[in-house]
């Protein structure tokens, strides 16, 4: 994992890099996303002026999509690990404190 040295540069991982096609002297574009950061690749003909086409974009969001699908699916996977029933005692009430004499059936 790189660290950020005294003059706050990185170095970019050698899978990543071969990954994604980084060659020293070329440009990463640093986006605000929320808590984290996302880093892009300013390709050569972008700087010229040129859009990504159709199928690249897509590609671009399938991949992105299937990240956020493991996400919440690892999300879900660990709230559904949290018993519910430690999740009601946790509350700081019980629907006996809440409803009192109602008319309510009592749980036993």
């Amino acid at each position: 994992m790189p660290k950020v040295t005294s003059k706050l540069q990185l170095t970019v991982p050698k899978k990543i890099a071969d990954q994604y096609g980084i060659r020293p002297g070329d440009e990463l574009e640093w986006i605000p996303a929320g808590e984290s950061i996302r880093v892009e690749l300013v390709r050569r003909k972008a700087k010229a002026g040129h859009e990504l086409t159709t199928e690249e974009r897509l590609a671009l969001f399938d991949a992105n999509m299937e990240r956020i699908d493991k996400l919440q699916a690892e999300q879900l996977k660990g709230a559904r690990k949290n018993n519910t029933r430690s999740a009601r005692e946790n509350r700081g009430w019980t629907r006996e404190e809440l409803y009192g004499d109602r008319g309510l059936p009592r749980r036993h």
